[in-house]
Order: structure tokens, then sequence, then C-alpha cells
């Protein structure tokens, strides 16, 4: 069996675009990376995002860390490491811009 023959027209493929619990389709995921093609690609996006809620709380609705504590039903100092951790991470994202 040749190479060509391997490789079958997209309508000879049955592929189900079901998605995952972030997305409705994998072909549309907003993601740059699925989350299931890095290692603790799934915990690591939903750590992620709740460092990012803890900031949003923080700096926007100007909760204090005994207040998100509660919310997420974790101690002050997990509050304290993540929003020192987050911001530590958007610090490094941020890219100076060429003037």
């Amino acid at each position: 069996m040749s190479e060509a023959e391997l490789d079958l027209p997209p309508e000879y493929c049955h592929y189900q675009d079901s998605g995952c619990e972030f997305s409705d389709s994998c072909l549309n995921c907003p993601l740059p990376v699925c989350v299931y093609d890095q290692p603790g690609g799934k915990r690591s996006l939903q750590k992620r995002q709740r460092a990012h809620e803890m900031a949003r709380l923080f700096a926007d609705e100007g909760k204090g860390t005994s207040e998100i504590a509660r919310i997420f039903n974790v101690s002050q100092r997990t509050v304290q490491r993540w929003l020192r951790a987050y911001s530590a991470i958007t610090a490094e994202e941020e890219v100076p811009g060429d003037d």
C-alpha cells in the first residue's frame, strides 16, 4: 500500500468533533494548544483560570484575601500565593513596546 493510499480525503474520514468541557468543537476552540496535548494541561488551565478570577476579584472588585478565600474555599495564604504567582506570570507576558 502506497503512502498516497493511506492519506484519505476528508470525506472518507469519520471524525466526530465533539469538543470538550472547554469548547463545543475542537475546530473552533479558542485555546492555542489543546489542553489534552500538554502534560497536566487540563489541571493547569483550571488553575490559571482560578488565579485569573482571584486577581480580577482582588483588583477590579476590591475584594480582600479573606473574602476571596471564602469564595474559593481555600486559605488566605493560598490566595496570597496565587495572586503573587499570577502577577509574576502577567509581568513576564508583558512585552515592552518598540519605542
